[in-house]
């Protein structure tokens, strides 16, 4: 449901501060009104008087009354937000853009790729897919992390989300360079691509992360034989202000934070600057 002033920020509380790793956060957040978004969708997250920045929820479409957003230390806005505590005042406003198209994904395998931060967008898609999962045939979720410490949503990505049903949700968790303690693969996120238990003429998948990675887990799936048009993208990188106007997220004809920032790779695969 979107605000009557697409402008005018909603007044929210900071519940909690989660440290999922050295530089990533997950802000816990009670909004004063009701704030609707589907998984995929944005908000514009603003410190009064210091600056807002884009960012996509991270939690439950069906958590009605609160919403949790996920949040790399990675330039002013950020570090800001960084310092933010518990019961400290923030604005909300959107949602904005356009949402993963789960009808469309009724019935299908679904596999889910992402690095890093990258999780965010695809934790709030994950719990909404388990929420309805018999409309779906499986979700295999393949998440990349740098190190074992890098890895966020820990209680989830290690143990919880692991003992859901065990028929119809698997996960592969990879890590770029291991520790003492890690007894898992290693390997970039791409790897877990391989031997793929996979009805690709009935499948969709849907990347999130850093560009590069993105890059290059889109050209591993069209290796493995999924079509252009079963890829879905999401390209948030240069989003801005959120409603089209500043021009900084243009890919081509299209506009991430209108258009997108979920899109189908067939749609922008012929856009040379997607990967910048």
């Amino acid at each position: 449901m979107m605000i009557d002033n697409p402008y005018l920020p909603i007044k929210t509380e900071v519940l909690d501060v989660i440290e999922e790793s050295s530089n990533i956060k997950t802000f816990r957040l009670k909004p004063e009104s009701l704030l609707h978004f589907k998984a995929g969708q944005f908000v514009e997250m603003s410190i009064p008087g210091k600056g807002e920045a884009p960012f996509t929820p991270s939690s439950s479409q069906y958590e009605k009354d609160k919403l949790e957003i996920t949040i790399m230390k990675a330039g002013r806005i950020t570090s800001m937000i960084h310092s933010l505590k518990k019961g400290d005042i923030v604005g909300l406003r959107g949602p904005y853009g356009k949402e993963y198209p789960l009808s469309e994904f009724e019935g299908k395998e679904i596999l889910l790729i992402g690095g890093g931060v990258g999780l965010a967008p695809l934790r709030a898609l994950f719990l909404a897919l388990v929420h309805d999962i018999e409309k779906y045939k499986n979700v295999l979720f393949c998440c990349g992390s740098r190190t074992p410490s890098d890895i966020i949503y820990k209680d989830c990505v290690l143990d919880k989300w692991q003992n859901l049903d065990k028929k119809r949700v698997k996960l592969r968790i990879t890590v770029d360079r291991k520790d003492d303690s890690w007894k898992g693969n290693v390997g970039l996120v791409t790897t877990t691509l391989d031997n793929l238990d996979i009805n690709l003429k009935n499948s969709v998948s849907i990347v999130c992360g850093p560009p590069i990675m993105m890059k290059f887990a889109t050209f591993k799936l069209l290796e493995v034989g999924y079509k252009p048009d079963q890829i879905y993208l999401s390209m948030e990188k240069n989003m801005s202000c959120g409603v089209g106007k500043c021009g900084h997220c243009r890919l081509g004809n299209f506009y991430a934070c209108k258009d997108g920032p979920v899109f189908r790779y067939d749609k922008i695969s012929h856009i040379h600057e997607i990967w910048d």
